[in-house]
Parts: C-alpha cells; structure tokens; sequence
C-alpha cells in the first residue's frame, strides 16, 4: 500500500466514525457561542397564579407554603422570607414565587433543562465522567490525524505545496490575529 493510498484509508475512516461527534459539537459549540440569547441549558417558565397567604408572617410557614404552592406543581419549599411587608419570596427546588400579598397574587418563575441540549452541552464542556474525557481526547487526536492526512491528499496545484499553503495559511491567520486582538 502507498502513503497516498494509506492517508487516504485512515482520512476517511476516521472521518466516517468522527463525523457523529464533529456535528455535536459544532451545534453545541454554536448554541454556546450564542448562549447570551438563548441559554442552551435552561428556559424560564413564568406564570402569574392568584393565591390566599395572610399577611401576618407567624400563619405562614414551609408547610402552609407547600400546600398553598402543590397545585401549581411545586413540591419543595427551600426558603421564604418578607422583604417587605407587602411582599413574600418564596424559594423553591427549581425556581421562585414573589408573592404581592395586597394583591394576593404570585409570579412563579422556574428553570427548566432544555430537553437534548442540556446533555449535549454538558458534553461538549466535557463535564460527565472519566470515561467521556478519554473519549473527548481521542476524538480531538482523530481530528488532528484528518487534518494532517486531508493536507496531503491533494497533488499539485491544488496540493499542500501551492494553493493548499495559501489556504492552510490564511486559515491560521485569522485565529492569531483574534488571539492579539481579542485575548
């Protein structure tokens, strides 16, 4: 087998197994890019309920929350407390209420994980276990092997040697000067 035929081997398989994870991270690594306007892990959910809580703080403790707050799905009560007399803020597992107790109305905010993009994110930060770390590694060691075996596919004047230089080289520029400028 001849280098160009062997370069070519391991270039295409590798891509052929890579290619699950080159998408991933690219639309994870877009969706975190532009995480100031969308947040890829959580939504706010906000919904205004109309409530009966006394005013007078000794009637109102965690329980009494509880089942003031169950029927709009809350099933934890962290915390509570008065900013002022007229208002209560109540902590839950996933979320707030801020009670308007003149109005006896609540606005209830909670975070919610994004369904798919939460763990994809997770993933493309490397945050799960060990073993996705070793695997995260070995996929950028497969990047560089199709990098490195896709510069010398080509021959001649497209190659690595006229135009394929040119290219490899304003592709480098552009992130050395965002690293001067930028960072």
């Amino acid at each position: 087998m001849t280098l160009s035929k062997f370069l070519r081997v391991i270039h295409r398989d590798f891509s052929y197994f890579f290619a699950g994870m080159v998408l991933l991270y690219s639309v994870t690594g877009i969706l975190l890019n532009h995480g100031h306007q969308l947040n890829p892990y959580y939504y706010i959910d906000v919904k205004t309920v109309k409530v009966d809580i006394p005013k007078d703080s000794s009637k109102v403790n965690d329980q009494f929350l509880l089942g003031v707050f169950s029927p709009f799905g809350e099933s934890e009560i962290r915390s509570h407390y008065y900013p002022d007399s007229s208002t209560l803020k109540v902590f839950f597992k996933n979320g707030t209420a801020t009670v308007n107790l003149n109005e006896q109305t609540a606005l209830i905010e909670n975070s919610i994980r994004r369904p798919i993009l939460y763990q994809l994110n997770m993933m493309h930060r490397n945050r799960p276990k060990a073993w996705w770390t070793w695997f995260s590694d070995i996929f950028a060691v497969g990047l560089i092997v199709i990098t490195l075996t896709g510069l010398f596919l080509v021959k001649g004047k497209n190659g690595i040697t006229r135009r394929g230089a040119v290219l490899v080289a304003a592709g480098l520029i552009l992130p050395i000067l965002a690293m001067i400028i930028f960072f």
